[in-house]
């Protein structure tokens, strides 16, 4: 396990993302906040999570898409599958190194808080989004897209 350290990007190579990530609070519902609709490209981590590579689950969101910007950072996170690799560059100079462990759909009134967001005891990472259908009159998705994932290695990241 790695001790705490901001997030600063992600790189998922099988979905081809590769960007900077933001810092995300809570709801004042206690919610996870998203990242703004302005730019889907975004994704961000939440703060209230640990910091990748720290024990406990890092949770980082990002959208699926939007009606007026097309494709969204994690329109393809549910392709990811068991063994698919990620890496998380963290402010302290060194990069996360994940390994998917598996991928599932949830029904958003059926979402399994304490299995995404409770404690663990290595090193994880939870990659969410929206998935399923689209409903029109509410404006959101139907279930939520949850990639898991966990340390596998770390490693000094490269100089520019």
């Amino acid at each position: 396990m790695l001790p705490h350290s901001v997030p600063t990007r992600i790189d998922i190579p099988a979905i081809d993302v590769h960007h900077t990530l933001i810092t995300l609070g809570q709801n004042p519902d206690g919610s996870v906040q998203v990242p703004s609709l302005d730019d889907v490209a975004v994704p961000g981590w939440a703060r209230f999570s640990p910091t990748p590579g720290e024990q406990g689950p890092a949770v980082i969101v990002g959208h699926v898409d939007s009606a007026e910007h097309g494709a969204g950072v994690f329109f393809r996170l549910g392709d990811l599958r068991p063994g698919d690799t990620f890496t998380v560059g963290r402010a302290d100079g060194t990069v996360a190194e994940f390994t998917i462990t598996g991928v599932d759909r949830y029904a958003k009134d059926a979402f399994p808080t304490l299995a995404v967001y409770g404690n663990t005891r290595q090193a994880e990472a939870r990659l969410i989004t929206c998935g399923g259908s689209f409903n029109p009159d509410t404006g959101n998705y139907t279930d939520n897209i949850v990639a898991y994932a966990r340390l596998t290695g770390s490693r000094p990241a490269p100089t520019p």
